[in-house]
C-alpha cells in the first residue's frame, strides 16, 4: 500500500504542485494521500484528477482582492477570503470536478489542529462538497491571518502546527511504503517561531494551541529525523527542492508562482521513473 505525504508551506507548495502534476500526467496515482495545508489544498487536485489546476488559478487570482490580501484579512478575517477562494472559485471560475473526486478510491486525509487540544486532526474526505471544502480550508488556515473553522465538533486551524510531515501517521493506516514532498531543502532547520508574541495574544483563549506553535520548530526537527531515518531503513521516497524556494508565504507574483511551480516539474520528472518504480513495484 503506497502512501503521498504533502507537508504544506503556502505558496511554496506550488513546488508540490508540480510534482503531483507530473505524476497525474503519466498515471501514477498512491493508494493514499495525506497532506497539511497548502499540501491538502493543492493534493486534493490529484483525487479530482485535475493536473495543472492548482497553479491555473493561483496565477489567475494572484492579484484579485476577492481571492486574497490584505482587504480580505479586514474585511473577513481571513487572508485568503474563505467563501470566494472555497466555494465560488471551484464552483464558477476553475471548476473542481467532485464526480472524479468522489469516484477516485484513493483516500485523501487533509490534516488540521484542534486549536482546543493543540492536537491533530485527521479527516478522510471521501466525498467533495461544501463540508469537505471547509475540511481543506481548515487545515490550509494559518494562526493569525485566518479565522478559526468550526466544522464537525471541533475549532480547527493549520494542520502542519501539529503534524507538519504526518508521514507516521501514514504508516499506522497501513500505507507502509511513503513517498514524501517536502517544501524545505536538504539541511532545513526550522526556528523558534519569531511572531510567538503575536500568537500568545491572538490565541490567548487557546492555551494548548500556543503551547504547540510555541514547540513547533521542535516537532517538525523530530519529524524531519524521523522522515530521515525512514529513508534510510527504505520505508520512504523523498523529495525536496534543490535549494530554499523563492517565494513569500502570501505571494501575489504570478512569475514567482510558474517559477515554483516549474522547480516542482522540474523535480517531478528528474524522479520520475524512481517514483514509478515505487508505486508499480
Amino acid at each position: 500500500m503506497i502512501g503521498l505525504v504533502l507537508e504544506g508551506g503556502a505558496m511554496r507548495g506550488l513546488f508540490t504542485a508540480g510534482i503531483i502534476d507530473v505524476m497525474m500526467e503519466n498515471n501514477l496515482y498512491p493508494d493514499a494521500l495525506i497532506g497539511v495545508s497548502a499540501g491538502a489544498a493543492f493534493g486534493c487536485n490529484m483525487k479530482s484528477r485535475q493536473a495543472g489546476r492548482a497553479i491555473r488559478y493561483n496565477k489567475r487570482f494572484a492579484r484579485d482582492a476577492r481571492y486574497s490580501g490584505w482587504r480580505s484579512l479586514l474585511t473577513t478575517g481571513d487572508y485568503f477570503n474563505a467563501q470566494f477562494a472555497y466555494h465560488i472559485v471551484p464552483h464558477q471560475y476553475d471548476i473542481f470536478d467532485n464526480d472524479a473526486f468522489n469516484r477516485n478510491p484513493m483516500k485523501f486525509i487533509a490534516v488540521c489542529t484542534d486549536v482546543t487540544t493543540g492536537q491533530p486532526v485527521y479527516k478522510q474526505l471521501d466525498r467533495a462538497d461544501e463540508e469537505a471544502y471547509d475540511w481543506i480550508r481548515a487545515s490550509a488556515s494559518m494562526p493569525l491571518v485566518s479565522r478559526i473553522v468550526e466544522i464537525g465538533g471541533h475549532k480547527l486551524l493549520d494542520g502542519g502546527v501539529s503534524d507538519s510531515i504526518p508521514l507516521q501517521k501514514s504508516e499506522e493506516l497501513g500505507y507502509q511504503r511513503n513517498i514524501v514532498v517536502l517544501t524545505q531543502p536538504q539541511g532545513y532547520q526550522k526556528a523558534h517561531n519569531a511572531l510567538m508574541p503575536l500568537m500568545r495574544l491572538a490565541l490567548r483563549k487557546y492555551p494548548k494551541m500556543v503551547e504547540a506553535l510555541d514547540h513547533r520548530h521542535i516537532m517538525y526537527n523530530r519529524q524531519l529525523e524521523y522522515v530521515a531515518e525512514a529513508e534510510h531503513q527504505g520505508r520512504c521516497y523523498v523529495i525536496r527542492p534543490a535549494e530554499k524556494i523563492p517565494i513569500g508565504h502570501t505571494s501575489h507574483n504570478a512569475a514567482d508562482m510558474q517559477r515554483v511551480y516549474d522547480m516542482g516539474r522540474q523535480a517531478g520528472l528528474q524522479h520520475l521513473e524512481a517514483i514509478r518504480t515505487w508505486i508499480e513495484h
